[in-house]
């Protein structure tokens, strides 16, 4: 690997670049060799929300996202983290630039609106035939004889308050995906350096202890 990876202990307290020091009990990170740590989960909701903030925290010296996060590196981090992970990370998240994730929230939501259609229809056929609703035919019947470019303006703004609530919505489901992406990483990332500490053996180690065993037996 080219980085470390070390715990944070009230015993042992780690400093962090991103926040004065790690909260204890938790994994914390930094380029291999240097002390320079950074909580693994704060930097993993950093480059979620704003990767042009991630390598200039080590003054730009280290590619720190494209070697601890690409699929294509031989030292990335998500080659810890399993099915699950791989589902989280790769489908929900990187899927089409989040496009996987926007998909599946409209079809879920179209899903509810079909299940909940006979419930709907059922209070708006109520409202329509109730006796407060053409109580107030002289307001809302200005709108119903309205030309069309008033009934188009009224159509955008419903649109945009829809598009705005949807939105809302999906940046809250991503937070919480993004937690759940901190805390599998957080249990599947190995310790490297200090307390529970495990050593990881590259291709060239397995290599050479495969060729041990089968001299041995």
């Amino acid at each position: 690997v080219d980085w470390d990876c070390a715990l944070s202990t009230d015993d042992d307290p780690k400093s962090c670049l991103y926040s004065f020091d790690a909260e204890p009990d938790t994994k914390v990170v930094a380029p291999l060799g240097t002390d320079q740590w950074i909580s693994l989960s704060a930097l993993n909701r950093l480059r979620r929300t704003d990767p042009t903030k991630v390598e200039p925290m080590w003054h730009s010296r280290y590619s720190i996202l494209q070697s601890w996060f690409s699929d294509e590196s031989e030292f990335s981090m998500l080659q810890h983290v399993g099915a699950k992970g791989f589902f989280v990370s790769s489908v929900l998240l990187d899927g089409g630039n989040g496009m996987v994730l926007r998909s599946l929230l409209v079809l879920s939501v179209l899903s509810a609106l079909v299940l909940l259609m006979p419930l709907l229809e059922f209070i708006v056929g109520r409202i329509i035939v109730s006796a407060p609703f053409w109580a107030q035919w002289p307001t809302w019947g200005r709108v119903a004889r309205a030309g069309f470019p008033l009934k188009l303006l009224i159509g955008q703004m419903a649109w945009k308050a829809v598009a705005s609530c949807f939105s809302k919505f999906e940046n809250e489901v991503r937070e919480y995906i993004v937690d759940l992406e901190c805390e599998i990483l957080e249990s599947s990332v190995p310790v490297t350096v200090g307390l529970g500490s495990e050593e990881i053996m590259d291709e060239e180690d397995f290599d050479e202890y495969d060729d041990e065993y089968d001299d041995e037996y």
